[in-house]
């Protein structure tokens, strides 16, 4: 996946483009799979199942003459669990716009407190009950607002989100949810969630690298029955008025501490 810097290109210059690449790619031993676009932050990444990076990038230097200023090896599954898609977006009914997705992600952790006590204290077939206990809400949650689950984390799951207010609205409904099963349960379960939002060719050679690694380590700072979100998320949330300054956190790997913000859910 590469990554470019269009800002003030069009929609329909990029759709240009895309359609040069495909043009031209069976010469060039490449094939150009799909891209996505954010006009708002003007830029365009490529997904592209090419030999090795240099070959990605000459092809993109042929057939348009618009180099990448990034560009990492992606796995597939990875690219479709985070961005939802791996082909071309279909094509709009004549006279509409068709509609081309950016590639920014919200991506959020969730984590159950006192997991390993838990074990301990209940032993692994129960504890194993409550962990399934978590998936089903959190699952649950995700299916009702649009979350696409990346993987299971032993005692969590990491989630991607196409908006960030859809990604809170599901973090305020998870916490709902073990409130209200903790109430009713002689085991109560709380969790802790962190996100952070980002795009997929960063400053890093992984996919999200460190939009996953700063919503992991807010996890990690949450307390339990807490949501942390990057100040990222906020700003691109239109009603801020859930979110709670907590100042700034340091985060195991960042040299510089993050600004924090506590969601309110109840």
């Amino acid at each position: 996946m590469d990554r470019h810097d269009e800002r003030g290109t069009t929609q329909e210059q990029v759709a240009e483009l895309h359609r040069r690449d495909l043009a031209m790619q069976d010469q060039l031993g490449v094939k150009f799979l799909t891209y996505w676009f954010d006009e708002a932050r003007g830029t365009v990444f490529c997904l592209i199942d090419a030999p090795d990076p240099a070959t990605a990038s000459r092809a993109h230097r042929e057939s348009h003459g618009h180099a990448a200023s990034e560009i990492i090896e992606v796995d597939l599954s990875a690219v479709e669990a985070f961005l939802g898609r791996m082909q071309d977006p279909k094509p709009a009914p004549s006279r509409e716009r068709a509609a081309v997705d950016a590639a920014f992600r919200t991506v959020m952790f969730t984590d159950i407190v006192g997991s390993t006590e838990m074990t301990a204290r209940l032993g692994d077939l129960l504890a194993t009950e409550a962990v399934r206990a978590h998936d089903s809400l959190v699952r649950s949650a995700l299916r009702q607002h649009g979350g696409r689950e990346i993987k299971h984390t032993g005692d969590g799951i990491m989630a991607s989100f196409d908006a960030p207010p859809a990604a809170v609205d599901c973090a305020r409904a998870i916490q709902r949810a073990f409130d209200d099963y903790s109430a009713r349960s002689p085991e109560p379960l709380r969790v802790r969630i962190g996100m952070h939002a980002g795009e997929p060719v960063e400053d890093t050679n992984d996919l999200f690298g460190a939009t996953v690694q700063i919503a992991s380590r807010l996890c990690d700072a949450a307390h339990a029955g807490q949501i942390l979100a990057s100040d990222r998320v906020r700003q691109e949330c239109p009603d801020r008025s859930r979110f709670l300054d907590v100042g700034h956190r340091h985060l195991k790997g960042f040299a510089q501490p993050v600004p924090a913000f506590a969601i309110e859910w109840r």
